[in-house]
């Protein structure tokens, strides 16, 4: 079998393996493809990986002897999935591997938000603590978790992994979710509900026609003026102007994201300038742990499809 790793340098920029795929057949990696440069380099390939390159119908078209596609991530969409299934393309992803690093992140944005701890640790490196006339000072007015609501869209494995570490902290906790059965302590609620009544609002649902600007002007005007809103789910799900226009009118407090709605940021975007935002360049995912874990099922799916009893299978 013969493998391309069409974008590897995300996934591992060097302080990794690839010896578990290797293992598996002759494999050719690649840091980076650009569009043109997909149907050369996997011509000859039985297996293709990729993370964020596209393999479009125009593309898959030009390449009758690609057997799998197995997808770096767990969102598909770079695969049309329709000329896969045509073409009798196995195509596979990486599900949960990432659920408590993406977890880990949406606290780092609200204890980020709520403590600053960098903010202050960059002004006292400057001196600012050394010349304060008093013991401390504090440039902000700081929130105690505890006792307040947080609001969460979308109540999957990374929803639910972000809602047990509010209850660690004794806050209430509220969703908007299709499930009808909650652990005690989550309260079912509407969408209406959940931006009206949260303190801190956390998004996790899937980008859909039903969740594509889900954060929009209507649906601010619903919540408090204090309120922290996190999205580590799809750029997309946030109307990035509306966003924009809400935190430098101080209709909301503060927002935290990891994903924008065009990767790499567009130097035009809204939010980049934007009072009170707080921006990661999609990293939520890439802990060492996360990533280690995305190669191992990575190399089970292909060793399942090569054994005829293929794995999460997407198509």
């Amino acid at each position: 079998m013969k493998i391309v790793i069409l974008d590897a340098h995300t996934v591992n920029p060097g302080d990794l393996s690839w010896e578990r795929i290797s293992d598996l057949g002759e494999t050719t990696v690649y840091p980076r493809t650009a569009p043109d440069e997909v149907v050369g380099r996997c011509e000859d390939a039985d297996i293709v990986l990729t993370n964020k390159v596209v393999l479009d119908a125009d593309m898959l078209n030009m390449l009758p002897h690609l057997k799998y596609i197995g997808v770096l991530a767990t969102g598909y969409n770079v695969v049309d999935l329709e000329t896969a299934s045509r073409q009798n393309i196995v195509v596979t992803n990486i599900p949960s591997y990432s659920t408590q690093s993406v977890a880990q992140m949406v606290w780092s944005h609200i204890l980020n938000i709520t403590n600053r701890v960098e903010y202050y640790t960059l002004r006292n490196h400057d001196g600012r603590w050394t010349n304060s006339p008093d013991f401390c000072y504090y440039d902000f007015t700081h929130q105690e978790l505890c006792g307040k609501t947080l609001g969460i869209v979308g109540l999957g494995n990374t929803g639910m992994a972000v809602a047990r570490i509010a209850l660690a902290f004794g806050m209430k906790v509220i969703a908007f979710t299709s499930k009808d059965s909650l652990p005690e302590g989550i309260r079912k609620v509407t969408m209406e509900q959940v931006f009206s009544q949260c303190d801190i609002l956390s998004l996790h649902c899937p980008l859909n026609k039903e969740t594509y600007h889900l954060v929009s002007h209507a649906r601010l005007q619903l919540m408090k003026p204090s309120a922290i809103i996190i999205n580590t789910s799809r750029g997309p799900v946030v109307n990035e102007q509306d966003l924009a226009d809400a935190l430098n009118s101080g209709k909301i407090a503060a927002f935290g994201c990891d994903v924008l709605s065009s990767e790499p940021a567009k130097a035009d975007n809204p939010l980049l300038k934007a009072r009170n935002c707080f921006i990661t360049p999609h990293i939520a995912w890439a802990t060492k742990e996360a990533r280690i874990r995305l190669i191992d099922i990575c190399a089970d799916n292909i060793r399942s499809f090569m054994k005829g009893k293929t794995i999460n299978q997407v198509n």
